[in-house]
């Protein structure tokens, strides 16, 4: 078994269940029940399709307009403990190979939407395309069978994983996503499913392009992108295959302010590495956070509430302990042992200020994974489209922001908290950072910072 799905495992066997409450397996509540079973070789045919219109039109085309009368789903909660699971054990294996390939580097990666981009891909899939996908998404069946009731059904899943990915009460942060799918001209897409991934909540477009002149391409995709995303990206795509006809994109940006934050009038020394040092723009508060020093995990971690829904882990290695040895512990632990055992302390903190990006293509740490045909040439997307669809990317990006608060947010000194033991942090080398939903716990984004003006 590998080390994800063990992992997996044993989270399923610690979540604690009510003596009074009957333990359903996660796979059932996300399975075809033997109603739906009756009808799944009609649902697998493509009953209607339509042609994408190209990536340099102006016009809204009406697959577009039929999503903006879509009415809105009621938030689903059954099931969102074991999904935040499996896309917190997918995300560490992806982590993992993002740390070999990118080595001295910024990372961020978001686990919900690398779970949200294979499981369009689910959606889309038949036969054992479906089935690897289904095994790599957590959820393999607990049995040797191989009939309809083995497998999930996706349109289950993607409502609760929209309740953790969505949060609300962001109105204190940025917080925009941006999903484009893009094919090449004359492939018929089901217009079914492109109408079930739209939602009014996450921009979501469908276009053609034509992959026979890369070059142009990703001048074309660059271009439409900057048209529709709220950030301007300084990356570029580049390296297209001319023999795929199916590319999916993901933009997201995430923007936090530190309440009460102040930016320091000079930069201040940001250690790199044991030998190298850089100078950084720096903010500092003073505050109440809750905070430990995880001795066993030799870990400092720092709590800040950033709106009423989500919340930003600062992790410090201490005792002399380095960034990779932090690092495992997302492969090998639960993130909410992260959160156990914090109390209440008054921290000087002085910080960073960032803004950065990650960009990666998702192909390449499943490459590394051993899953490189799992979405090439050979794969079935036959519940997508009428042709053989070959993904030679998947591009994932984030943007990460954190900055100071106003001037008039700065806290002042007051009376009660005279006399008060005042801890002094510095993040002032390598760092982990992890953003948390607050209700769920789930894991919206997890990286590491080891130069801030990177």
């Amino acid at each position: 078994m590998n080390p994800g799905m063990s992992l997996l495992c044993i989270l399923m066997c610690v979540i604690p269940v009510g003596c009074d409450r009957v333990y359903v397996h996660p796979f059932h509540l996300f399975a075809y029940n033997s109603e739906s079973c009756k009808g799944l070789e009609d649902k697998e045919r493509l009953v209607k399709t339509f042609v994408p219109i190209s990536v340099e039109s102006l016009i809204t085309p009406a697959y577009e307009e039929s999503v903006r009368n879509k009415s809105e789903e009621e938030p689903q909660i059954l099931g969102v403990d074991h999904l935040k699971d499996s896309a917190f054990v997918l995300g560490a294996r992806i982590y993992r190979k993002l740390v070999e390939m990118h080595t001295g580097e910024n990372i961020l990666l978001s686990p919900t939407s690398i779970y949200q981009s294979l499981l369009i891909f689910y959606l889309g899939a038949s036969g054992r395309t479906a089935n690897d996908l289904q095994s790599l998404l957590g959820f393999s069946f607990p049995s040797d069978s191989q009939d309809c009731t083995s497998k999930i059904d996706g349109h289950k899943i993607l409502p609760v994983l929209r309740t953790i990915s969505n949060p609300s009460g962001v109105d204190e942060l940025l917080f925009t996503k941006l999903f484009c799918l893009f094919s090449a001209p004359n492939v018929h897409l089901s217009e079914s499913l492109v109408h079930e991934l739209a939602f009014a909540d996450i921009n979501f477009y469908v276009r053609a392009v034509d992959f026979t002149n890369p070059a142009q391409a990703g001048e074309q995709i660059d271009a439409f992108v900057k048209r529709k995303n709220a950030h301007t990206s300084k990356s570029s795509l580049a390296d297209i295959d001319p023999a795929s006809n199916l590319l999916f994109a993901t933009y997201t940006q995430f923007k936090a302010i530190v309440k009460g934050a102040s930016l320091l009038s000079e930069p201040q020394e940001f250690w790199t590495d044991s030998e190298r040092k850089i100078s950084v723009p720096m903010m500092r508060v003073t505050g109440n956070f809750e905070h430990k020093f995880d001795n066993n995990r030799n870990l400092s971690v720092i709590r800040i509430a950033v709106s009423e829904s989500i919340f930003l882990l600062l992790l410090q290695p201490i005792n002399n302990e380095n960034l990779a040895g932090a690092e495992a512990q997302y492969s090998l632990e639960p993130s909410y042992l992260w959160l156990q055992k914090l109390s209440l302390r008054r921290i000087d903190l002085t910080l960073p200020k960032l803004s950065f990006e990650s960009v990666y293509n998702l192909q390449d740490p499943l490459n590394k994974m051993g899953l490189s045909e799992l979405l090439g040439k050979s794969a079935n997307f036959s519940i997508m489209s009428d042709v053989n669809l070959n993904v030679r990317k998947i591009i994932n990006q984030q943007r990460f922001e954190l900055h100071p608060g106003e001037a008039d947010q700065a806290e002042n000194p007051t009376e009660q908290n005279e006399g008060v033991e005042t801890l002094s942090i510095t993040l002032n080398k390598p760092f982990l950072i992890a953003v948390h939903e607050k209700e769920s716990s789930a894991l919206l984004y997890f990286g590491r910072v080891i130069n801030p003006l990177q």
